[in-house]
């Protein structure tokens, strides 16, 4: 007897390896990736401006980044703990005028140089809701009075047009994965949610096909359809549980990655976790040759590779 529904998919035609550049925007999923890609060793800049969970504030952000667009003291709001911007989620947050701006045009200029060096752009489209301020969408609404913005649905169409110029532009060139949050925004209720998905989805089948460069990653149907239980969620019953990211990431990985980088996975996994592990007796002569021995695993590995934290953990202890 069969008591899943496992998602089938055909993998990338040609895949990520580590001599890849990555470029990741989106929700708290898209980090939960992201966070994986860089254990593995990928080279990969996430979310330069924070999480972001609408497509609209996404593509905002792709555009500014493009255009290596600075903030401005019209995009600064000063709230009771400091300042804010509507366009960045708040770990970006200053206490003064010249700390936001340092952070926020830090950001400006390493992720702008990330997205023109990438090869790929992973990007993961959270909710089809937004608020408005003055017309404008917001990012994050850094928990400002609920009446100062108006709350409403994109539709497929509108996803559709807005992205359309970022594909003839900046994403012409690269490969671009899209994805569907699976986290649950119980916010919005579960019919609005669940609308709210398929708007979504609806937009990311529209994008595939019409660009050949455009992809999908059924993160979203392996968590509602395959992971069809309550145990793969967090406590809070709307973010996926740690086994769940991790079958996830399995999943991405038979996607994505080529045959190649597969293959280095556990050999990579293992260099990282001896290199965070504790020894009882560091000056030992037994740590010691273990140390030696993690360094010659990493000598032949592909340069493409970088253990420099590693190595340099292994050669303190020599």
């Amino acid at each position: 007897m069969k008591f899943r529904t496992e998602i089938s998919f055909e993998p990338l035609a040609e895949g990520i390896d580590h001599s890849a550049k990555i470029f990741t925007l989106g929700s708290c999923f898209a980090e939960s990736i992201s966070e994986r890609l860089l254990r593995a060793k990928f080279s990969v800049t996430t979310n330069p401006f924070g999480v972001l969970f609408n497509p609209l504030s996404i593509a905002s952000a792709i555009e500014r980044l493009d255009n290596i667009k600075a903030f401005a003291v019209c995009d600064i709001r000063e709230g009771r703990e400091g300042f804010f911007s509507f366009d960045a989620h708040s770990s970006l947050d200053g206490k003064t005028h010249t700390e936001i701006f340092a952070n926020l045009n830090q950001a400006v200029a390493q992720g702008s140089k990330a997205l023109h060096d990438a090869e790929w752009v992973i990007l993961t489209f959270g909710t089809a809701w937004v608020y408005e301020r003055e017309g404008r969408v917001v990012a994050n609404c850094h928990k400002q009075p609920a009446k100062e913005f108006e709350r409403r649905r994109l539709s497929v169409k509108e996803i559709v047009e807005r992205y359309k110029t970022l594909f003839e532009g900046i994403l012409r060139d690269k490969q671009v994965v899209l994805t569907v949050s699976p986290v649950r925004h119980l916010g919005d209720g579960l019919q609005d949610n669940s609308v709210s998905k398929a708007i979504l989805r609806l937009a990311v089948e529209e994008l595939v096909a019409q660009y050949g460069n455009a992809h999908y990653f059924p993160s979203y149907e392996i968590l509602i359809d395959d992971l069809r239980d309550y145990r793969y969620y967090a406590d809070d019953l709307a973010h996926p549980s740690k086994m769940a990211v991790e079958y996830v990431w399995e999943r991405f990985c038979e996607y994505a990655l080529t045959d190649k980088a597969r293959e280095l996975l556990p050999k990579i996994e293992q260099i990282v976790a001896a290199s965070q592990h504790r020894p009882f007796n560091p000056d030992s002569e037994a740590h010691r040759a273990f140390c030696r021995k993690m360094l010659e695993k990493i000598a032949i590995m592909p340069n493409d590779v970088d253990f420099a934290s590693e190595r340099e953990a292994f050669e303190k202890h020599l």
